[in-house]
């Protein structure tokens, strides 16, 4: 899909189906990792993988690798423009995604999944940063909360959509179905989307200013506490995704009841979501976060007793795991808000470094947690206490020891004004 020159498309986009069409750019990506749960046990059968804890790296690797290819879009796009390189992203979305469906052996796979990940970076990337073009300060976050209620959805029926397929056809068709999916997003975005990037903040494509742009969203301090925090959060949700099939659908015995949980769990975020929208304005990204942080380590606590009690069920981890799951639509909006406010005039490399930061280092700890899987839910319930804990201190450090803040702190830039597109 070649890009289009900005007279080609609307100088104008309605706030609707703005929010929308960043939902859905969002949700691709979330798509290539929930769709695959239902059908690991298959794909592992199908492609001869033995180690039951192997499987998980269909989801691990486009995890990890999602991180890495975060690092390029933004800096491309502070260059070139948002739409360019959102066009490349789905043009590549498309194309691996059908090279998956026609595997034959699970190294391939990897291979093509991990190259997927680093291509379409730009899907969960740059939206963003396109948000922080329009939008700035406590309205970016409610901006961000209401696109992530539209995103949740794709989660909530991923796991129905992966297992419906298996019905009728094998696990290759999910990856068939996802390349529709994109190639219908993606000429909605090109027919829709107007260039966002202010022409007045294009910056060089050169080493030394991209490193530039990069040390700048690395040392931030006001922001860094958030990345870090907030990746760290990020790898706990990593965590419970790459053993919840075994965890869930296995150990506790939910068997094909997996995918409705699994919904009712996104649910819950979406839910989260959709309350933090309607309540970060009057309160404030730093108050609402700061207190669902806080409750999220008590329920962490409350877990870390439960799987160590001996005898949890499948009912009783359901619910405090569902809790946890709905605070971070209070946590991770608010976050990625607070961390981008400094750096209007280089949102597309803060973004990038942000993204990468925690799609890295989610996807490696995930990983990790994912790979202690013991047949019982205590590695994840401590690693769950163990991020939030670890986050509360990050906090703390870019706060300079005070929470509940309601403006910004001393050393944040207030946001840049912007052209409304609206």
């Amino acid at each position: 899909m070649p890009a289009s020159s900005p007279r080609e498309v609307p100088t104008r986009i309605g706030e609707r189906e703005f929010i929308a069409m960043m939902a859905m750019m969002m949700a691709l990506q979330a798509l290539c990792i929930d769709a695959m749960l239902p059908a690991l046990g298959e794909i592992a059968r199908d492609l001869s993988v033995s180690d039951p804890n192997q499987r998980q790296l269909v989801v691990g690797v486009f995890l990890f690798s999602a991180g890495f290819g975060s690092l390029m879009p933004g800096a491309l796009a502070d260059r070139y423009g948002r739409r360019p390189v959102l066009m490349f992203g789905f043009a590549a979305y498309i194309l691996l995604g059908i090279g998956c469906a026609l595997v034959t052996n699970f190294t391939m796979l990897l291979v093509l999944r991990a190259a997927q990940a680093i291509a379409s970076a730009a899907l969960s990337v740059l939206p963003g940063a396109i948000i922080r073009d329009r939008f700035g300060g406590d309205r970016m976050a409610r901006a961000m909360s209401t696109i992530s209620v539209v995103f949740m959805f794709v989660p909530m029926i991923a796991p129905s959509y992966g297992q419906a397929v298996l019905l009728v056809a094998g696990w290759r068709w999910i990856f068939g179905g996802m390349a529709v999916m994109a190639l219908v997003v993606g000429t909605w975005v090109w027919l829709r989307l107007p260039e966002t990037l202010n022409p007045q903040y294009r910056q060089a494509i050169a080493v030394r200013t991209i490193a530039g742009n990069m040390a700048a969203a690395a040392t931030n301090r006001a922001a860094l506490g958030y990345v870090v925090g907030g990746a760290l959060l990020t790898a706990g949700m990593f965590g419970y995704i790459n053993s919840a099939q075994q965890l869930v659908a296995e150990h506790f015995g939910a068997g094909e009841r997996f995918p409705l949980i699994f919904a009712m769990l996104a649910a819950g975020l979406a839910l989260a979501n959709f309350s933090n929208a309607r309540i970060v304005e009057r309160f404030g990204a730093r108050r609402v976060s700061h207190a669902a942080l806080l409750t999220y380590i008590v329920v962490s606590l409350a877990q870390v007793w439960q799987a160590f009690s001996g005898h949890e069920t499948l009912w009783q981890f359901v619910p405090l795991m569902g809790l946890n799951i709905c605070l971070m639509g209070f946590i991770g909006a608010n976050f990625g808000s607070i961390a981008l406010q400094p750096f209007a005039k280089i949102a597309g490399a803060a973004s990038s470094f942000q993204s990468f930061t925690r799609m890295a280092v989610g996807a490696l700890l995930g990983g990790l947690i994912g790979q202690a899987f013991d047949n019982t839910a205590r590695p994840l319930a401590l690693s769950l206490l163990a991020c939030g804990l670890v986050t509360l201190a990050l906090v703390l450090v870019s706060e300079r020891g005070r929470l509940f803040r309601r403006l910004n702190p001393p050393g944040m830039a207030r946001p840049v004004p912007e052209p409304d597109l609206h």
